[in-house]
């Protein structure tokens, strides 16, 4: 029988694993380009993907089910570590992971505007607040407001076509299982993976060194595929609610990892912008999962 704690054990494990994605992102663009990073680790992923899919003979998917997947990979197969890979080129691994911070607060609104729930307004308030307190942070580190960098915006784009994958995949995964979504996404958006792949070598062949192919390597077993093995097995286990607010301590993690392995200095502004992107995230997050609860209420707990 599993312990009570079993689900968010599981979902701490997964987090740990995401919450290296960055540093070791900015590690390996040191020796590939950023094209070959997200999508040969998507191209790695994917073969892992169907070989967990093929032993364990899961049933193919339905065409509309194929559509809803394209979304899915659209977003954490292709839109997120292409992306990052190449916002990590120009910024720090910190600063990345405090903008990223925001992924909770807009998965939960990609959720929301997907489902057509109707939370209150403090949902809506603290998602705004979030989303200022990232932007702010990102202008005031890069010289003052109105100078976000490419590499922002890039960021940026990463937090959307995330939030939209993981609001897609969550409903999918309903349907076809967890990690079953996610090993079908890959194997989805392996064959543009696999071109640009190749593209990525002819322009600009690997020269990495042994510690940048073990960050590769990393990115695409761990990041790309198993760690969401450890997340949605956690999710499954439950309590989902609990387990899905344990997201929030990635950034903290991830600035902690660029400190330890890049030594990239953590300044007031870092750990000011961060607590408070986190605090606003957390306050959306827990105020939609509130207003869930009660809209699932029965009828009869209605009437009680």
């Amino acid at each position: 029988m599993l312990s009570t704690h079993a689900g968010l054990w599981w979902g701490l494990l997964g987090v740990t694993a995401f919450s290296f994605t960055l540093p070791f992102t900015r590690i390996a663009v040191e020796g590939f380009s950023p094209l070959f990073i997200g999508a040969g680790r998507a191209v790695v992923a994917a073969l892992l993907a169907g070989f967990a899919l093929t032993a364990t003979r899961q049933s193919i998917p339905t065409r509309v089910q194929w559509w809803r997947l394209a979304i899915v990979a659209g977003g954490v197969v292709a839109g997120f570590p292409l992306l990052t890979s190449f916002a990590m080129t120009t910024t720090p691994a910190s600063h990345g992971a405090v903008v990223i911070g925001l992924l909770p607060a807009a998965t939960a609104v990609a959720v929301v505007v997907r489902t057509g729930e109707r939370p209150n307004r403090s949902f809506w308030v603290f998602a705004i607040l979030g989303a200022v307190a990232a932007v702010v942070f990102a202008a005031l580190q890069n010289g003052g407001l109105g100078s976000l960098t490419p590499a922002d915006l890039l960021l940026f784009g990463a937090v959307l076509a995330a939030a939209i994958g993981y609001a897609e995949g969550g409903l999918l995964a309903r349907e076809l299982g967890s990690w079953q979504t996610v090993s079908w996404a890959l194997i989805v958006a392996a064959p543009l993976m696999s071109v640009l792949t190749v593209v990525s070598v002819i322009q600009q062949p690997p020269a990495a060194n042994p510690g940048q192919w073990l960050a590769f390597a990393y990115l695409a077993a761990v990041s790309m595929f198993l760690g969401f093995f450890a997340w949605y097995r956690g999710l499954a286990i439950g309590p989902m609610a609990q387990v899905s607010q344990i997201q929030l301590v990635q950034p903290v993690m991830s600035i902690a990892w660029a400190a330890l392995l890049l030594h990239e200095p953590i300044g007031w502004a870092t750990a000011v912008g961060g607590l408070a992107v986190i605090v606003c995230a957390a306050l959306a997050v827990r105020t939609r999962l509130k207003v869930h609860r009660r809209t699932e209420r029965s009828p009869r707990e209605e009437e009680s």
